[in-house]
């Protein structure tokens, strides 16, 4: 697919995707008219009108692969997605990252307080769960049992939640540079992955299926990141929306600190040829899966 054709494709699919999980949380956060209004109105500050929303453009990009139906990939996206912007509140804390700008708006915990901050991430943490149960989201209890096990696999001790615990613990470590790697598989990649496995699980694609998928997913996690630390170095911080040049002030092991920037660049260059490559049994329909992967090197935020 020429390059021109692949921008207008993947440009086209992130504004579908934005607009429409934007509508979904406004409808499914409606601030009630009661002393909980705080609480909503927290999460949606959090979580509309923000964001690349590349989870939930994983998980349309790939259930497009096996023709699933994309009120079905949507709402999956949304549950992600209620994830991933819990993880933000809470890393946002002052017990953890500290930071005052998320999303080019003030961090939750700024807006509101910390007791507000810490309920808001909670409650979007059960609401994935809660979306993902939900009859609305699939037909079959099996596939809304699945899509629910591997979510809480991918944010718990051996996904999301361990890697930040890694991250915490590298501001006084020596990390090396596959330890750096495991960290950023766990805090950033596992959310990552369970977005590109979600596709195949609605399609009910058995798990000897989801393979070339799984190292797709690996591979763009650690592009995406990798890419994130260049952006740490060279990025515009009205761009990206926060502070920049924390893990440099904070004495953290990134792949820039230990790889060079240019060798550190050139990595993750390969690593979304490869993520390209295990898409070869695939023909057009991937075509916004490819896209997705230069995408993640190309940014700019």
């Amino acid at each position: 697919m020429a390059l021109v054709e692949s921008t207008s494709l993947l440009g086209a699919a992130q504004d579908d995707v934005a607009a429409g999980i934007d509508q979904l949380f406004d409808r499914l956060l409606a601030v009630p008219a009661d002393p909980r209004a705080p609480l909503y109105e927290a999460m949606r500050h959090a979580a509309i009108a923000g964001g690349k929303r590349l989870r939930p453009l994983l998980v349309r990009a790939a259930g497009d692969l096996f023709h699933v139906d994309r009120t079905t990939t949507l709402r999956v996206g949304a549950a992600v997605e209620a994830m991933h912007v819990y993880s933000l509140i809470h890393d946002d804390l002052p017990c953890m990252d500290d930071d005052d700008m998320r999303r080019g708006k003030p961090t939750v915990h700024k807006a509101f307080d910390d007791a507000t901050a810490v309920l808001a991430g909670d409650s979007l943490h059960a609401l994935a769960f809660e979306w993902l149960c939900d009859p609305a989201t699939h037909a079959d209890p099996f596939v809304r049992s699945e899509l629910c096990c591997e979510l809480a696999r991918a944010a718990g001790p051996a996904g999301m939640a361990g890697g930040q615990m890694m991250d915490l613990a590298a501001e006084t470590s020596d990390f090396d540079l596959p330890t750096v790697t495991r960290l950023q598989q766990l805090k950033t990649g596992a959310l990552i992955a369970f977005s590109v496995e979600a596709g195949a699980i609605l399609a009910r694609i058995p798990v000897e299926g989801r393979r070339p998928l799984r190292g797709y997913a690996r591979d763009i996690g650690l592009a995406f990141q990798i890419a994130d630390d260049i952006m740490d170095i060279e990025g515009d911080e009205e761009l990206a929306g926060k502070a920049l040049h924390k893990d440099e002030a904070a004495g953290k092991a990134t792949f820039v600190t230990l790889m060079g920037i240019e060798r550190a660049r050139e990595q993750a260059r390969l690593l979304v040829d490869q993520a390209i490559a295990h898409l070869a049994g695939f023909g057009e329909e991937a075509a916004l899966l490819r896209a997705i992967a230069r995408y993640v090197v190309e940014r700019d935020h």
